[in-house]
């Protein structure tokens, strides 16, 4: 069984989100979704998501094609990847570099394998731009 895992804030969930996990759940057979903790995401971009990560993770878990869902690390953002093995890591068109990942495990002896999945509709399904929309009506 392969096991494919995929990192995202999910605050959310849209087409492309779906679009997303079907495409790298295609790469093996039980995906792991990691949901991006609060406080980090108010890292990377500088304002805390709409939906909490308790809530984020519960609305990902609904999904019938995610396997299993869980927070990502506080402090150490590949703790997770360690911990559930995957055999495939599936990134978005506008997550962190292959190869920064690609460093970061080996340097950690892990052997999974990356992808990169391409946008779907991407002038249309950006979490940011759904958000503009909503509030024009």
């Amino acid at each position: 069984m392969k096991k494919v895992m995929v990192f995202g804030s999910f605050d959310g969930i849209h087409p492309g989100h779906l679009f997303f996990l079907r495409k790298a759940k295609a790469f093996g057979d039980f995906l792991v979704v990691v949901i991006g903790r609060d406080e980090n995401i108010k890292k990377i971009k500088n304002k805390l998501p709409r939906k909490n990560e308790k809530q984020r993770l519960k609305d990902i878990s609904l999904l019938k094609m995610v396997d299993d869902a869980v927070l990502g690390g506080l402090n150490d953002y590949y703790e997770i990847i360690a911990e559930k093995k995957p055999d495939i890591i599936c990134l978005g068109h506008d997550q962190m570099s292959v190869g920064e990942l690609r460093n970061e495990l080996e340097k950690r002896k892990l052997n999974s394998e990356l992808h990169v999945i391409g946008a779907y509709m991407r002038h249309i399904y950006r979490s940011s731009k759904i958000r503009k929309f909503k509030k024009m009506i």
